[in-house]
């Protein structure tokens, strides 16, 4: 989490120094050229704030459960987003990894549904193919019980 916030964070401040660059001068018609850098340095002092703090918060609030009925998961850091998806809805589950995962050893769970994709993020490797077999199970379970009654 921290690696991704720092990386969105280089991504604003590149994008606000050029801004800021390229704008300065006409800015400074409607604004004092001191009001503009407080303004510049208070964002850079919120994104840094976000930084540090965002994955802390948004880990004591992260929770997912799984059982025969449904798949719950709870996150968020301001807005808290809980996404609920029944076993019967799923479409497919697939274990993903993008290159910083890759470097830790993590992956994700993405369960499609009709209705969109629900992810359980931040898992070691061997838990998140086990989550996702158990799952594949459920669905399995779920399609032959379906079979059997027609």
């Amino acid at each position: 989490m921290y690696i991704g916030n720092a990386i969105l964070v280089a991504i604003v401040v590149a994008v606000v120094a050029v801004a800021l660059y390229f704008w300065i001068g006409d800015m400074t018609e409607y604004l004092d050229e001191m009001y503009i850098w407080i303004i510049t340095i208070a964002c850079l002092v919120l994104f840094l704030t976000y930084l540090v703090v965002g994955p802390i918060v948004f880990y004591n609030r992260y929770r997912y459960k799984i059982d025969d009925e449904r798949i719950d998961v709870r996150r968020g850091i301001l807005i808290i987003r809980r996404t609920m998806v029944p076993i019967e809805r799923v479409h497919q589950v697939e274990v993903t990894r993008g290159p910083i995962n890759n470097m830790l050893g993590l992956a994700n769970v993405d369960v499609t549904t009709a209705g969109g994709v629900a992810r359980i993020e931040y898992l070691e490797l061997e838990q998140a193919e086990e989550i996702a077999k158990h799952l594949n199970s459920l669905v399995n379970k779920i399609v032959k019980g379906m079979r059997n009654d027609q």
